[in-house]
């Protein structure tokens, strides 16, 4: 392989570049959403009983301590719980499109990956036949041994463009299901807490929601630790 590439010429370095490039952001990208994934089911019985046997606040906190963009949406929703159903169901809609956005971060990068590759890998096709027939123009002849070096050239690059476009293309796939997967998550499990409140509130327990003593959600915890500064006494 390593031959292989020294003879596809310069335009096998970007392509390795392009490799990297998309590598580095599917594996970031392989972290956050397995790291985002959680048991579902088990989630929703923590924040049920929380708030059948401690109150919102409890229901809250348990929240604020799970990852992912379930837990995201769920405390978007409860710390709106004190203002009635219609202000929960409008913040697990605006939560829900902040954590869309988080899910899908970074994936135009490796549809830009994709796109270049097998483009740089046809430029050095190109580019190999121009020097082929230059180098037939050379000689004054056509014989295997003039064009070989740049059809050599020509399809080295190519199949490597289109073998990074390949490994790519399958991670992106990947990543997709797994944020389609996240986003189903979000939907049925929205539809269960509201469900959930819609009965509270016909029982009059919403009203007693109160919004003090709300912890901030996972996410907001961790940004404000990352961006937070030691104060000086």
């Amino acid at each position: 392989m390593v031959q292989y590439f020294l003879q596809g010429g310069g335009f096998m370095w970007p392509i390795l570049v392009l490799l990297l490039f998309g590598l580095g952001f599917g594996i970031e990208r392989l972290i956050t959403l397995f790291s985002a994934s959680i048991n579902t089911r088990k989630f929703l019985g923590s924040v049920r009983g929380a708030l059948h046997n401690e109150g919102y606040d409890a229901a809250v906190v348990v929240c604020s301590k799970t990852p992912g963009p379930v837990a995201e949406v769920f405390h978007a929703g409860l710390t709106r719980a004190h203002r009635g159903i219609d202000a929960v169901e409008k913040g697990i809609e605006s939560a829900g499109a902040v954590e869309m956005a988080f899910l899908e971060k970074n994936m135009v990068w490796l549809s830009t990956v994709i796109t270049l590759a097998p483009m740089l890998g046809f430029t050095g096709t190109v580019y190999g036949m121009i020097q082929a027939f230059d180098d037939i123009k050379a000689a004054n002849e056509i014989s295997p041994s003039v064009v070989a070096g740049g059809i050599s050239v020509a399809l080295l690059t190519t199949l490597f463009g289109l073998v990074v476009a390949i490994i790519i293309q399958l991670i992106q796939n990947f990543l997709i299901s797994r944020v389609d997967k996240l986003v189903v998550e979000m939907e049925e499990s929205s539809v269960v807490l509201l469900d959930e409140l819609a009965e509270m509130e016909l029982a009059g327990k919403l009203s007693k929601a109160r919004p003090a003593k709300t912890a901030p959600s996972k996410r907001v915890a961790q940004k404000t630790k990352k961006g937070s500064k030691p104060k000086k006494e």
